[in-house]
C-alpha cells in the first residue's frame, strides 16, 4: 500500500523526491509503531487514538512540533489517497489535530540602536534620498504602522495641527495614530523636499524619484539597508520596526490595550506576544547584571 501511494505521489502528483522520501520514512515508522503495539492492527483497522498515541510517543522522544506535524501530514495524505481509491472505508486521521507550533518571539531593534540610527548626523546626508529614507524609517518606528499602511498614506492623511495620521488598515478599517514633535518636524521638512520631485502621484505622501507612490520593494530596501548600519540581525524588515515600536512602548510603561489600539489589532491576544518579548529582554538584563543569576 505504501509503495503504491509513493508511486502515486511521484508520478501522478509530481511531488519532489525529498517529499517522497520523507513520506516513506514517516509512513514506515508509523506502520512499525502500530504493528509493535498490536500485530493484528492494519492500515484498515487503526483508529484516531492510535495516531494520537504515535504522535505523543514522537514528542516523548524529543521530536519538535513541526516534525510531528510533518509526520501527521504524511499519514493524512496517505489516508486521503486510500479513501479516494477505496482501499480503506474510513479516514482515522481526519479529526486528529497536530501539536501547536511555538510562535517565535518578534524580532526588534533595541532602543539605543534606533537612537543611534536616528540621531547621529554621520548616518544621513542632505540628499532627497536620505531625507525620504529617514522620514520613512522614523514614521514606521514612531507610529508602528504596517508597510502597506505607510505606502497607502496620502498627504491629506497627515494632520499637523493635532499631530496624527489617518491610517487605512486591513479590510479598509481606518484608525487614527498620534505622532510626536520630532516626526511632525521631519514630515514637514520632507514635504518641502518632496516638492522638488516631478510629482506624478500628487496625493501620495511618500513618492520615489519619478514622483510615483513608493512600492513595497523600495521601502523594504530602504529599511533593510539603513537598519544594517546598527544591527547584524538577519531580520531587518519594515515589520521589525513595527515590533520595535510596540516593544519600546511597553518597555516605557504603555498599557497593553493602548498598544493594541495603536497597532490596529483586532484581539489583545495578538498584542500579548510583545509582553513575552519585553520579559525576555528583562530576563536577559537580569542574567547579565545579577551576580548570582
Amino acid at each position: 500500500m505504501i509503495k503504491k501511494f509513493l508511486s502515486y505521489l511521484r508520478y501522478e502528483r509530481n511531488r519532489s523526491e525529498l517529499t517522497v522520501r520523507n513520506y516513506d520514512k514517516s509512513l514506515r515508522e508509523f506502520e512499525s509503531y502500530f504493528k509493535l503495539r498490536d500485530s493484528q492492527l492494519s492500515w484498515e483497522t487503526i483508529d484516531s487514538d492510535v495516531i494520537r498515541d504515535w504522535m505523543e510517543s514522537l514528542m516523548d522522544k524529543g521530536a519538535m512540533a513541526s516534525t510531528v506535524n510533518n509526520c501527521l501530514s504524511a499519514v493524512r495524505s496517505f489516508y486521503r489517497y486510500a479513501l479516494a481509491y477505496g482501499i480503506v472505508a474510513v479516514d482515522p486521521s481526519h479529526y486528529v489535530k497536530g501539536p501547536k507550533l511555538k510562535k517565535p518571539l518578534p524580532k526588534f531593534i533595541r532602543e539605543k540602536d534606533m537612537d543611534r540610527l536616528m540621531d547621529q548626523d554621520n548616518m544621513w546626508g542632505d540628499s532627497v534620498k536620505d531625507m525620504r529614507a529617514r522620514t520613512i524609517i522614523l514614521t514606521l518606528y514612531s507610529t508602528g504602522i504596517r508597510l502597506a499602511e505607510l505606502i497607502g498614506l496620502d498627504v491629506n492623511d497627515v494632520d499637523f495641527v493635532n499631530m496624527q495620521l489617518k491610517v487605512t488598515g486591513k479590510r479598509d478599517k481606518q484608525r487614527v495614530v498620534p505622532f510626536g514633535k520630532e516626526l511632525c518636524e521631519t514630515l514637514q521638512q520632507y514635504l518641502q523636499v518632496r516638492e522638488t520631485l516631478p510629482l506624478r502621484d500628487t496625493e501620495a505622501l511618500f513618492v520615489n524619484d519619478k514622483g510615483l507612490r513608493v512600492s513595497r520593494g523600495q521601502v523594504e530596501n530602504i529599511v533593510r539597508n539603513n537598519l544594517s548600519k546598527v544591527t547584524t540581525q538577519q531580520k531587518r524588515s519594515p515589520h521589525v520596526l513595527r515590533h520595535s515600536f510596540a516593544t519600546a512602548m511597553l518597555n516605557n510603561g504603555a498599557e497593553l490595550e493602548s498598544v493594541r489600539k495603536l497597532l490596529g489589532h483586532e484581539s489583545i491576544a495578538t498584542t500579548e506576544i510583545y509582553t513575552h518579548a519585553t520579559f525576555e529582554q528583562l530576563k536577559s538584563v537580569y542574567e547579565k547584571a545579577h551576580p548570582r543569576a
